[in-house]
């Protein structure tokens, strides 16, 4: 073949490639996810979570946030919090507001539990379904522990890595179900530890003591602490009670200790944990990272 018709075809061939590694070289990106803009903003959150778990996300100082149709309180460097229901489906829907910015909205997916199911027959009935006075009694005391989880002050002990408040055998876990003599009872609404009677009980994070009662009728020797932004603890069935309303209290400190008053079988510490009205899994919180 003449070198001159050689040159030609090779040149002609470069033709028809550079073209195509053009166009691979200016393709555009594509656009930009809800996601990829709440990064940019410094919004961070996660992208999925569990049934029961409390959930610490991170907006710009100065952001409004919105979740479950309520305004949540924001900390001074950026700090969300709220709580993840037992049953809850989702997708969760969070809208944050930054400063000087448009809203921005996120969902997050939920990821569902096992939560098993216990039948007990052979129950006497009267502990079922408790007579007419003991169940007014039970729902007037109640009352008072759903009063002081209202609360939503700007305490931050919330963001702490939670310590265990008693070391022991977990004994009942958080969402277990029974069913007694065929009636159904609300999931277990905590975690139970098995310990020995009179083992201190420590503070598993800062807060404030807003409740103190050492006779309940279900739960006996009850006190609820304030860890801020919602997020509370409650410890059940105390032999002892050593911190009174008002006392703030540092985490490791002791608050009382193990019994087994109220309807209690044997010594435990019922820890349960709330955002406002929705419970919470306390052993998530300790594995939270």
């Amino acid at each position: 073949m003449p070198l001159r018709l050689l040159l030609a075809l090779l040149l002609s061939g470069c033709a028809t490639v550079a073209p195509a590694q053009q166009r691979a070289d200016t393709a555009l990106p594509p656009p930009p996810t809800l996601r990829d803009r709440a990064d940019v903003l410094g919004i961070v959150f996660p992208t999925a979570v569990s049934q029961g778990a409390m959930v610490i996300g991170k907006v710009p100082a100065g952001s409004r946030v919105r979740y479950g149709g309520r305004d949540l309180r924001v900390t001074p460097y950026g700090s969300v919090v709220f709580g993840v229901g037992r049953d809850e489906t989702g997708p969760l829907q969070v809208e944050v507001t930054p400063p000087n910015a448009p809203a921005q909205a996120l969902a997050i997916a939920v990821t569902p539990r096992d939560w098993p199911i216990e039948q007990i027959n052979g129950v006497p009935p009267a502990t079922v379904n408790p007579p007419k006075a003991i169940a007014e009694r039970i729902e007037r005391e109640q009352a008072r522990v759903v009063a002081v989880r209202t609360r939503d002050d700007d305490r931050t002990g919330f963001a702490q890595a939670f310590i265990w408040p008693v070391q022991g055998r977990i004994s009942g876990r958080f969402g277990n179900q029974r069913v007694y003599n065929g009636t159904p009872k609300a999931p277990h609404s905590g975690m139970d530890i098995a310990a020995a009677s009179g083992t201190p009980v420590k503070a598993p994070a800062d807060g404030v003591v807003t409740f103190a009662d050492a006779d309940l009728y279900l739960t006996g020797g009850t006190v609820v602490l304030d860890h801020g932004h919602g997020i509370s603890s409650n410890f059940l069935h105390l032999s002892r009670i050593d911190a009174k309303v008002g006392d703030l209290v540092k985490q490791g400190d002791i608050i009382g200790a193990v019994g087994a008053t109220g309807r209690a079988t044997g010594p435990h510490l019922h820890w349960g944990m709330n955002w406002f009205d929705v419970r919470i899994d306390p052993l998530l919180v300790l594995e939270r990272k």
